[in-house]
């Protein structure tokens, strides 16, 4: 396990709304060791050797493929970064993990799918809540990729809720065995799969009980397939429904405790929106990479086309986008392994340091997944544009890559889910007292009814101005939510376009300030001549930030507001959202379009 770096404060999950971060104290992909830029250089010769070449093969549905690719994974050791060396994994910290995952996951939706349902929520189950025996018997078959794993939750009719499900697990008479009856739908790797997590209630329980179940071809025990899934994306992602019929296991393959396995899948859904983050990142600068590359061969009125500005626009925001989004999930993968560090040092067990941790920091999984999942779309759909036509033919790599993202918006609980979720985890902390939303919201409140001060800021050193801004995004979602949460009390969660328009200037807020802190890290470490263009795209997707934040601010606030209520909000949101000097968004696009293509390449 990579140890804590120094003894800085680390900021517990949502603190960063209410709370200065400095850029020092940040983690950043320029913060790479050697041994995990090894570790990435290996991943991507991986990948191109291996995946990138057969794209064809994938998109035709070549699932023997997927499961080829998955054991030369497991050969290589990228199946087990996350597991501890004593259950022969490699026992790298959060970080390495979040690394392989990002670019092993860029090739094609298949093996992304193939590999984060594996490593995540197919095996950190076992390795979070089993036994010692569990953990012996099925974590090195895991790691390795001798054996497979799939996650059972997802049944017809229950969808989103996840403790709706109505697969049955009976106690035999004896007592040493459960039957398990039911039917799971969308299992990804269901069709090579070894080892199945499987949820199911007891009796009447309330909430529903985690199962290790094992598969064998030879004796299937009552287990069925249905067909493969026919799907828009993803298309050598092996999903199938999953049918048991008196299947029949040990009762010590229970999973934890009795109606504890609504507990382990939503801490499994925080460790795999986290990770389908990072699963976005190389997807976004392959397809950059390759819409540069056409983009400067495509040449139109004796041009290249990009030299035309609408194609520069779309260049520099594809860029900008997955720059962010590595400076946001790696900001946070590291405030995650520290906090893990950290627990273990105190004296916690690895399993409970981890579960703790990414329950801490289940906000920050939930504004990363709706972001980057929202990136690679946009990303793609650019791409396609860029190929024009030809971008709607499978012949070229964006018709796949448009395909394939479209799911990452739904895995791992829907976009929509996400975003309110984030906003009521954050309200639920403050009330229990670990976040200090109160008195700021305050602090807000009083400033909107006091008189603005009319002294000029010196806005003169690199970003003054940028994090100022931040700070000013945070006083709106703090003006927006404490007001909303002041008039509706425990009935906002009923109010769901509010809570859509508060999480969309938390995620903003976020993303815009994680790209701030990089830059500026990185200006003061290699100089800001150096880092021109960084510095460009984080004050370019700040200005789409404050933007953003403008829009839902006004649209929530004239949800709830009313007269001299909504008059003063909507002046203290005129204010928060004011720039004393607006960048010239055109320059700076243009500007990181022509590094791109005279780099021909994505080399941020």
């Amino acid at each position: 396990m990579e140890t804590t770096e120094n003894k800085k404060e680390l900021l517990r999950g949502g603190q960063f709304l209410v709370k200065e971060t400095k850029a020092e104290d940040i983690f950043t992909p320029e913060d790479f060791s050697e041994e995990q830029k090894m570790m990435r250089d290996s991943v991507k010769e991986f990948v191109d050797r291996e995946i990138w070449p057969k794209k064809d093969e994938f998109e035709n549905k070549n699932y023997a493929l997927t499961e080829e690719v998955m054991q030369k994974a497991g050969e290589l050791g990228f199946l087990g970064v996350a597991v501890p060396e004593e259950y022969d994994g490699l026992g790298m910290g959060f970080v390495s993990t979040m690394l392989v995952c990002d670019y092993i996951s860029g090739a094609t939706g298949s093996i992304a799918t193939a590999f984060g349902a594996h490593t995540g929520i197919g095996t950190l189950p076992i390795l979070l809540y089993g036994t010692e025996e569990q953990r012996k018997k099925y974590v090195p078959k895991l790691s390795t990729g001798e054996w497979f794993g799939a996650y059972c939750l997802t049944e017809p009719g229950a969808g989103s809720d996840a403790n709706s499900g109505k697969t049955k697990a009976e106690l035999t008479e004896d007592g040493k065995h459960y039957k398990i009856n039911g039917q799971k739908m969308w299992i990804s790797n269901a069709g090579f799969a070894d080892v199945f997590i499987v949820f199911a209630r007891i009796e009447d329980d309330k909430y529903i009980t985690g199962f290790i179940v094992e598969y064998d071809k030879e004796n299937p025990n009552g287990i069925t397939f249905g067909e493969e899934e026919k799907k828009l994306g993803i298309h050598s992602s092996s999903t199938r429904q999953v049918f048991f019929n008196d299947t029949t296991i040990p009762a010590e393959n229970m999973l934890s405790e009795r109606g504890n396995g609504f507990k382990i899948a939503m801490n499994a859904l925080n460790v795999g929106r986290i990770k389908l983050a990072s699963a976005t990142l190389d997807a976004q600068r392959r397809v950059t990479d390759v819409a540069i590359k056409y983009a400067n061969d495509r040449v139109q009125f004796k041009t290249p086309i990009a030299k035309f500005g609408a194609i520069k626009l779309k260049l520099a925001e594809m860029a900008t986008s997955a720059w962010v989004g590595e400076a946001a999930t790696y900001r946070a993968a590291k405030m995650i392994e520290n906090r893990i560090s950290l627990r273990m040092e105190n004296g916690e067990s690895h399993a409970d340091a981890e579960l703790k941790t990414f329950e801490e920091y289940a906000i920050e999984c939930s504004i990363l997944k709706v972001a980057c999942s929202e990136d690679i779309q946009n990303c793609s759909d650019e791409g396609i544009q860029i190929f024009g036509g030809m971008g709607f033919s499978a012949d070229t790599p964006m018709e796949s890559a448009w395909r394939d993202a479209r799911i990452a918006r739904i895995y791992e609980g829907t976009n929509e889910i996400n975003r309110m979720l984030a906003v009521g985890m954050l309200i639920k902390k403050a009330m229990k007292g670990h976040v200090d939303l109160l008195g700021p919201a305050q602090a807000v409140g009083d400033e909107l009814t006091g008189i603005p001060s009319m002294d000029k800021p010196d806005y003169s050193e690199l970003f003054a101005e940028e994090k100022e801004m931040v700070k000013k995004l945070k006083k709106v979602f703090l003006m927006v939510a404490g007001s909303a949460v002041q008039k509706f009390g425990e009935d906002l969660e009923e109010h769901q376009q509010l809570l859509l328009a508060a999480s969309d200037i938390l995620i903003e807020t976020y993303m815009a300030e994680s790209g701030i802190l990089r830059a500026e890290k990185n200006a003061k470490r290699f100089g800001e001549d150096q880092q021109k263009e960084q510095i460009q795209m984080a004050k370019l997707y700040l200005y789409h930030a404050v933007d953003t934040v403008n829009q839902k601010a006004k649209e929530g606030i004239a949800s709830f507001a009313e007269g001299d209520e909504q008059r003063m909000m909507l002046m203290g949101l005129k204010r928060f959202t004011k720039y004393e000097n607006m960048p010239n968004i055109v320059e700076l696009r243009n500007s990181i379009a022509e590094k791109l293509t005279s780099e021909n390449k994505y080399m941020f």
